[in-house]
């Protein structure tokens, strides 16, 4: 899709029962950690203020506790009514900006941890473990089921009393009601389980007592799993026929997610293509009259346009992408698609923070959750800013300062910008990392930072742009350690594979664990497989078996092996996608060589250490992705030359590139 095709039905208002909303788009619930004790935070109205203002059509907030036994204390609550005044004015601020705003109504089953909830036992259909939490949930007695419901019930209430637009009812992702949907987790033989009649029986006596409750005009949405994704669970073909229970039930709308949190299939993370679980609410909405959101990896307003108007959908919900860039919409609807700053699914501020229990932020974004403290303001002074090196960090500095209507000077050395992030998007499944260096690189041209690629900085040039101001982003490079055979020819850095300078010769042994040496084992683990293309053409003509066809593209022709020092492997990898790079790896048959020391290379070998015994591997090739190491020599050579001299990025302290955007963005407000 290019940027010069028309968006057609994006724009389209849209109605749920009978509340008009102004587009297509709809911000999903997500957990952001901005509600200590669950009240309603300044910092959560900024956050949905803003992305009202951009334009969103709807907005979820959430997951928001209906009772004390299946959330957290920093998640948005709604069990209580000390909660509605909060509620309150968060809906006011969000439809003052044109928005409809509605609440998820959330109750984790057996996904609750006790360490959260009190201390209390988290409840379900049935006492199975929860591979999740390794926590063994109470079997909900009949009593307990009602008591639950009608926290559904009235939490809707308050959500309706609170101004809200309407309400939520979470079904999806392997939480209470999927679990009592899901032969998996439901093993009771009474009216809640056993038959499918039964076990569809509690999430849909949820709906009907919310419907009575807050009665016929009140828009119910339900989200749900348009395939558990999980072995002996529930497919597209259950979920359509829950569907349909559900809009009998009373439901207006259906919130089509993909798997369970249990599931081995990538949901969200960089590898999955764009676009690719559609299919899922393309399957519910052949069964339903009511309209269905499609989500889940769609960043791209021309693929949601798409989406829609190919009947696949009604709504498309987009979370992460307004996370990353709030006036998505508006930029879109205006016809400025490539000011946009797209979501690239790096998780490294989203969800890798809420497995830390952390509150949410933003590599492309790093204002999110900051939108009141860090506004993008005219500078009292407008000075003239050399900034060195144009990676993520130099480049957001340079935007930001521009933005503040400073003059901005950009120098990098090499001929393309970006630093790290061309090689970071080489691995396969990491192509969109570049998609964060082509949004700065536009902006940087859209508030006119005079950009000098392909240039080194030297003292007099730095005499003669004399500069109020400069900041120094100059990256870091590959740690060379001190072995012995490490100039050997066979030697090579993985920056030098990723980047195709050197090509490899088998067997490959990468010395490195991290993050860089597993992407780079992945990369290498490609060659001698079929293109996705030659697979579709194989599969769509039964040229082959599927039998035939899964080892020809998930087998290479290289031997690998990963050497590591430490016992486990990807440790520097977020914890949201560390589990599906692992998991590629053990499909792609790359060996782990762990708790083992290179003490040695040799023309035809790598000698080891481990457990205070040496060893060899054979390797042909040997590549080094033993981290990095600050370049800030520039840094030494001016700060005695100018006043005002900043260090940010990995020049300052190699880390992830969330940290260098984040630097970058507070030095560009600061000077």
């Amino acid at each position: 899709m290019a940027y010069g095709d028309p968006i057609r039905k994006l724009f389209t208002p849209i109605k749920i029962n009978q509340l008009d909303i102004r587009n297509r788009i709809v911000l999903p619930a997500m957990h952001l950690g901005y509600t200590p004790g669950g009240l309603v935070s300044d910092r959560l109205v900024e956050f949905y203020r803003e992305r009202a203002r951009g334009g969103a059509g709807l907005i979820v907030i959430g997951g928001c506790t209906v009772d004390e036994y299946g959330g957290m204390s920093e998640m948005i609550a709604i069990h209580e009514d000390r909660f509605i005044e909060g509620l309150s004015s968060l809906a006011q601020a969000v439809q003052t900006e044109g928005a409809r705003l509605f609440a998820q109504l959330y109750q984790a089953g057996r996904y609750a941890y006790s360490f959260l909830i009190g201390g209390r036992t988290p409840l379900a259909p049935s006492a199975i473990r929860s591979k999740l939490t390794g926590e063994t949930p109470k079997a909900m007695d009949l009593g307990e089921i009602e008591m639950v419901q009608q926290s559904f019930v009235q939490a809707a209430l308050r959500a309706r009393n609170a101004g809200l637009d309407g309400v939520e009812v979470l079904g999806s992702a392997g939480y209470l009601i999927s679990q009592f949907l899901s032969p998996i987790t439901n093993k009771r033989e009474d009216d809640y389980g056993g038959s499918w009649e039964n076990r569809t029986r509690f999430g849909r006596e949820v709906v009907e007592k919310i419907r009575q409750a807050v009665g016929p005009d009140f828009p119910i949405m339900v989200r749900v799993a348009g395939n558990d994704f999980m072995p002996g669970g529930n497919t597209n073909k259950e979920a359509a026929e829950f569907a349909k229970v559900l809009e009998v039930a009373g439901a207006d709308a259906i919130n089509v997610t993909g798997g369970w949190h249990e599931t081995r299939v990538p949901q969200l993370t960089m590898m999955v293509p764009q676009g690719a679980f559609t299919y899922l609410a393309q399957g519910i909405r052949e069964k339903v009259k009511v309209p269905v959101v499609a989500c889940n990896r769609v960043n791209d307003p021309l693929l949601a346009d798409q989406i829609l108007r190919q009947g696949q959908a009604d709504l498309i919900g987009m979370a992460r992408a307004l996370i990353a860039d709030p006036n998505l919409p508006n930029k879109a609807m205006g016809g400025n698609l490539q000011a946009i700053q797209h979501c690239i699914a790096c998780n490294q501020g989203c969800f890798d923070e809420v497995f830390k229990l952390s509150p949410v932020t933003c590599l492309v974004n790093p204002r999110t959750g900051r939108e009141k403290e860090t506004p993008v303001i005219r500078a009292e002074k407008k000075k003239k800013i050399l900034v060195i090196g144009g990676g993520p960090a130099g480049m957001m500095a340079a935007v930001t300062a521009a933005r503040r209507g400073h003059k901005v000077f950009l120098y990098d050395r090499n001929p393309e910008l970006g630093g790290q992030l061309p090689l970071a998007a080489v691995p396969p499944g990491r192509q969109e990392m570049a998609a964060l260096g082509r949004d700065l690189s536009y902006q940087l041209g859209l508030f006119d930072v005079e950009v000098n690629s392909d240039q080194e900085v030297t003292l007099p040039l730095l005499e003669a742009v004399a500069p109020d101001a400069v900041v120094v982003a100059t990256g870091a490079r590959p740690i060379l350690p001190d072995i012995p055979g490490i100039n050997l020819p066979h030697v090579v850095q993985a920056w030098e594979v990723l980047s195709g300078q050197v090509d490899t010769v088998s067997p490959v042994v990468i010395i490195g664990g991290g993050a860089v040496g597993c992407e780079t084992a992945l990369l290498l683990a490609r060659i001698g497989t079929i293109s996705p293309e030659t697979l579709y053409f194989l599969f769509e003509n039964q040229a082959e078996t599927p039998e035939i066809l899964v080892p020809l593209i998930t087998r290479g022709i290289q031997e690998i092996t990963i050497m590591e020092m430490m016992a486990k492997i990807g440790r520097d990898i977020g914890a949201s996608t560390r589990w599906s790079i692992l998991q590629d790896i053990h499909r792609r048959g790359i060996r782990s060589q762990l708790s083992s020391r290179a003490v040695e290379i040799t023309p035809e070998s790598v000698v080891f250490e481990k457990d205070g015994e040496t060893s060899s591997l054979p390797a042909r090739t040997v590549v080094l992705a033993l981290g990095v190491e600050p370049v800030n020599d520039l840094y030494e050579e001016f700060k005695d030359q100018v006043e005002e001299i900043y260090l940010i990025g990995d020049a300052k302290k190699p880390r992830k590139a969330l940290e260098a955007v984040r630097e970058g963005l507070e030095v560009g407000l600061k000077i």
